[in-house]
């Protein structure tokens, strides 16, 4: 009676074993703001910031070394990243938006966090949202414009995307307003307005706007992780699995690394504040482990575009660091460095750790991985730009062959294999030439460059591919025409997207142009 007894226990143990390791896992999304490739030890051997939280979490996990953004700016990233479509498909042809912009992302658009909430897990958003809500706004006192009433709740945030809860901040860390908003509710009603300037200080400046009494600019990146790691206990002692968005806004200006991170790099403070960053990963880290729930839990940790120049790129070469790792331009850019990003995923459980992968990946393919993950069916209207990186975790193709990205002044490339299509004469972007000066100069509309023999993005090959140009060329009208670059039935964009420079037309059947 007794060996029947401790072989029910026995079985019984292993049953709740079994199910325990069946549990759909947590996933925490977590996005930097203006963090270059080069700027992690991971995805740069030379890189001259320490970031041993992140270096481990790299070890632990898999690195993606051929990862990108869909833009090369904030607010479209963002857009692409819940959405799991290119940015240029909305009404958002380019730039960024405020942080007084009403709502860019529709109630009825699929997201992430729709898919999330559908397949049982608890969504929430806390930190930097970009993507503009709706605040109350009447008639100004001197009768000029429309002034923001912050006695009145904010509508059509996070939450009419899918979004449980959130609290954060709506544009930029340097835009005003400066206010914290929860779920809708304004935390403090600002009493009074604020600003840095540039000339004041050139790394922590922010234009002046009304600020609430509990929002202090200095504290705004701890805040927000201990926010998270309040949540993150929260959760653990549910059962139901959650899902967290987490899109910093550091090391974006204002960049104010805080004691003892401030001066800490012996460079400066945009080091200074990346080194922050990463301790602040490391407490994440250490609070899904102390909770219980780190085997289980899927963590992703990435940027939505390449380093600002506000980052001061001079000073930090004369430190023999470079936040493009090589790669040509920055923030803002059609090159390399304007949309390839750091990417990081650990997963005990389901992820072999010390991987490292030149798969292409783009942050759209977030949505896909977890329509994978959570086992739920394609939709035509849903993820249309997106594929699923779980085949990568194990070594096998994701399936995406081509890469299309989009920089602040609305140009595009197209990238096959080791092929890249630059439609711009210039960087499309704020390194030289900008667009203006480029064509000043009467350089070619576009550039063809081979990123496997040509990096730096140096040597332009236009003229010597001519076939190679006319097949790029129709591969991106193909998939601006089909509303997608997954299989599916063709669908519609939210506008009429051009994407040809002036003088450039699209290729023939015979391949010649067509007039």
């Amino acid at each position: 009676m007794t060996r029947i007894i401790v072989c029910i226990l026995c079985l019984a143990s292993l049953s709740l074993h079994a199910a325990e390791t069946k549990k759909a896992p947590n996933v925490i999304f977590v996005m930097a703001d203006d963090l270059g490739i080069g700027d992690l030890q991971p995805t740069n051997p030379d890189c001259k910031i320490k970031t041993p939280h992140l270096l481990k979490m790299a070890q632990e996990g898999i690195t993606f070394l051929d990862a990108h953004s869909p833009s090369s700016v904030c607010t479209p990233t963002r857009y692409g990243v819940l959405t799991g479509r290119y940015n240029w498909r909305s009404r958002l042809a380019r730039g960024v938006l405020s942080g007084t912009s009403e709502h860019l992302i529709p109630a009825d658009r699929a997201t992430v966090a729709h898919l999330m909430r559908a397949a049982g897990y608890h969504t929430q958003m806390i930190g930097k949202w970009h993507l503009g809500w709706d605040w109350t706004k009447i008639p100004a006192a001197n009768g000029k414009g429309k002034k923001i009433d912050f006695t009145q709740p904010v509508k059509n945030g996070p939450d009419i995307n899918g979004f449980d809860g959130y609290y954060g901040h709506c544009g930029s860390l340097d835009m005003p307003p400066y206010v914290w908003v929860d779920t809708g509710k304004i935390t403090a009603v600002p009493e009074r307005e604020e600003g840095v300037t540039s000339q004041e200080d050139a790394y922590g400046w922010y234009r002046k706007g009304p600020i609430g009494p509990d929002f202090n600019i200095d504290a705004v990146l701890p805040h927000l992780f201990q926010k998270t790691l309040d949540h993150i206990k929260t959760r653990a002692a549910d059962e139901k699995p959650f899902f967290l968005y987490l899109p910093l806004p550091a090391p974006h200006t204002p960049i104010v690394p805080v004691p003892p991170f401030k001066d800490a790099s012996g460079m400066n403070p945009y080091a200074d504040f990346v080194m922050q960053v990463d301790h602040h990963m490391g407490q994440l880290l250490k609070t899904l482990k102390d909770a219980g729930i780190d085997d289980n839990t899927m963590v992703f940790f990435t940027s939505d575009n390449g380093c600002s120049p506000q980052g001061n790129f001079k000073v930090l070469a004369e430190y023999h660091h470079d936040p493009s790792a090589g790669y040509r331009g920055h923030k803002a850019d059609i090159y390399e460095g304007g949309h390839r990003v750091p990417f990081i995923v650990r997963w005990p459980a389901g992820i072999s750790a010390g991987q490292k992968t030149n798969a292409l990946a783009c942050l759209t393919d977030l949505y896909s991985t977890m329509r994978e993950l959570t086992n739920q069916a394609a939709n035509d209207n849903g993820g249309e730009d997106s594929f699923s990186l779980i085949p990568a975790f194990k070594g096998q193709p994701t399936g995406r062959e081509s890469l299309i990205s989009h920089s602040i002044g609305g140009s595009f490339s197209i990238r096959e294999g080791d092929w890249k299509l630059c439609l711009a004469a210039g960087s499309g972007g704020w390194s030289a030439p900008r667009e203006p000066e480029a064509k000043k100069r009467g350089l070619p509309p576009m550039q063809l460059f081979n990123l496997k023999t040509d990096r730096g993005e140096q040597t332009n090959l236009v003229q010597k591919e001519p076939e190679r140009v006319s097949s790029l060329l129709n591969l991106l009208n193909e998939q601006v025409a089909q509303g997608r670059c997954t299989p599916g039935k063709q669908v519609s964009n939210d506008r009429q997207v051009s994407f040809l420079p002036k003088g450039v037309s699209l290729p023939g059947p015979n391949g010649k142009s067509e007039k």
